[in-house]
């Protein structure tokens, strides 16, 4: 037979109405009603059992009984709601940052191996800051014409690629509200210095007044991890508009977020769950928030309007839409809450282990639909993340290729987020000998996709040009700009293109189609040193008439 346990949630002003309590790990659970009281069924009758309650705005609590007809009553604690922006990242074991979340966390290598815990040292980011190549070599500052407008760089002369640095030498930009917002000890509501808007000797000048712009060049310790284990799971609010659930223009990253950085004496952390129980803590510090499983809570990285003016507050006129991942998610149908998806259920995978600690650190045995991974996937599941169809046969003494390529598997456009991505569709076709066959219609590859231009394709990115040199594809986002064309592929829509070649002499060939990847523009990548590789998509192989 099994057993019951009734029982009272309270906190410091009495019952608690809505309180979650649960058999930890299982799905037994049950909801306070209006006077706190709970019942829990289907126990074992002399097993001493973990219960859990947590209820919003609360510390998760516990205890542990054996349910032989008592009552049982579990207090809960309102968690701290401030945000002390000078708070000392954690440091726990006598280890110093996210190291020390791997003494027990299963995660921890995962996240170590994923871009966020790169963002403050990516190569490709610091030497767009910078204005140099991976060996620190650094470009010249822009010519100019009689007006202080920037020219196109005179490539005669020694070039790496553009920089923020060099065209703001005196600022430091808004990069690190999203990429290192950890670099500096400063209030991330309303702040100048998150914006980077005012040249440093302003700041300076103005004292207490203005806080200095905050640079992600050099960091050292926590600042150095970038988006840290501990950054994540102290953010408790996201800020988004209401009337489009998308951010506020002017505030990029860390300034769309509300922190809840505990004071001395405090502590809290937020986490997907909501029975977490630890007996190796003197006071519970972890918090239920429901809103790390859902989408929102990646949008203010993920979203990002640049340029514009600002004309009150939270509101920015013109500007271009440079970030766009979650706006794509949430205009596709994979926002739908019945049927969708979110951008954690494909880039934090569930499922590959049972427990978020180390049984060995007191990790409890859980489904493992409810431990995500956070490797972040995302390049490794570029392999599946398109359809490709092809079909290539002879017609009036001419190969006909008719492609099609879907984007059924991705929840955004493809490719997605920084402009130097793109997606590049190559047809061709071989005769017995394997030369190639003339085109003789269809559309051909742009100039800036390098290696592969003039060749039979498709490209698929958002271009930006540079509305002060004219320049395209122009990486340099932090100057004036415009989207000259985006082919990108959104969710669920498909591209359609016919290329017709020459017959071979002996009546076969072979048709080869790929879609390929490439995180920059080639000549951007050559001016840097990146040597990021070119990732193939998918592929089809097709054989018309005899070999």
């Amino acid at each position: 037979p099994s057993a019951t346990l009734s029982g009272l949630v309270r906190n410091a002003d009495g019952p608690v109405s809505g309180a979650t309590v649960r058999v930890q790990a299982t799905d037994n659970m049950a909801v306070t009603d209006e006077n706190g009281a709970f019942m829990l069924a289907g126990l074992p009758p002399a097993e001493l059992v973990t219960i859990t309650a947590s209820a919003p705005g609360h510390y998760i609590n516990w205890t542990a009984v054996v349910p032989d007809g008592i009552t049982t009553t579990i207090e809960l604690n309102e968690h701290y709601i401030g945000d002390d922006f000078e708070y000392d990242w954690a440091e726990e074991h006598g280890i110093e940052g996210s190291a020390s979340c791997g003494v027990c966390h299963t995660s921890y290598p995962e996240w170590l191996a994923d871009g966020h815990s790169q963002a403050a040292v990516n190569p490709r980011f610091l030497s767009m800051y910078a204005g140099t190549d991976v060996e620190g070599n650094k470009s010249p500052p822009p010519p100019k014409n009689n007006v202080g407008v920037p020219l196109p760089p005179d490539l005669s002369q020694p070039y790496y690629g553009p920089g923020y640095k060099l065209d703001f030498p005196t600022r430091s930009g808004s990069c690190a509200a999203c990429h290192t917002p950890m670099a500096a000890k400063q209030e991330n509501r309303q702040n100048c210095g998150w914006s980077g808007c005012h040249q440093d000797t302003t700041a300076d000048f103005a004292g207490q007044i203005l806080d200095r712009g905050v640079s992600p060049l050099d960091l050292k310790g926590d600042a150095a991890e970038g988006i840290s284990c501990e950054f994540c799971h102290k953010i408790g609010q996201v800020a988004l508009q209401r009337e489009t659930g998308l951010p506020y223009p002017d505030l990029p990253g860390i300034l769309s977020l509300r922190m809840f950085r505990p004071a001395a004496g405090h502590d809290l952390i937020f986490g997907p769950v909501d029975d977490i129980a630890r007996t190796d803590i003197p006071e519970p510090r972890d918090v239920h928030l429901p809103m790390q499983e859902e989408s929102r809570f990646c949008a203010g990285c993920h979203y990002g309007i640049l340029g514009g003016v600002v004309v009150g507050n939270m509101d920015v006129k013109g500007g271009v839409l440079v970030y766009s991942s979650f706006s794509e998610w949430l205009a596709s149908p994979y926002s739908d809450p019945e049927t969708g998806q979110t951008c954690q259920d494909c880039h934090m995978r569930a499922g590959d282990v049972n427990y978020f600690a180390y049984p060995t650190r007191g990790g409890v045995i859980r489904d493992p639909n409810q431990v995500h991974n956070h490797r972040m996937f995302g390049e490794s599941m570029l392999q599946n993340a398109m359809t490709l169809t092809a079909t290539a046969q002879l017609e009036n003494g001419q190969i006909v290729v008719d492609v099609t390529v879907t984007n059924d598997q991705t929840g955004h456009h493809v490719p997605t987020d920084s402009p130097l991505r793109h997606v590049m569709l190559v047809v061709e076709a071989q005769n017995g000998q394997q030369q190639l066959l003339p085109l003789v219609a269809g559309p051909l590859l742009p100039e800036w996709t390098g290696d592969f231009a003039g060749k039979p394709g498709h490209a698929y990115a958002k271009i930006l040009q540079d509305e002060w040199t004219g320049e395209f594809p122009t990486g340099a986002i932090w100057r004036p700009v415009q989207i000259k064309e985006d082919t990108r592929l959104a969710a669920m829509s498909s591209d359609v293109s016919q290329y017709t070649f020459a017959a071979p002499d002996d009546g076969s060939a072979t048709v080869k189609v790929q879609v390929l990847y490439r995180k920059a523009f080639q000549q951007l990548a050559e001016w840097k040193g990146w040597d990021d590789p070119v990732v193939v998509m998918e592929k089809i192989q097709i054989q018309v008439g005899e070999p």
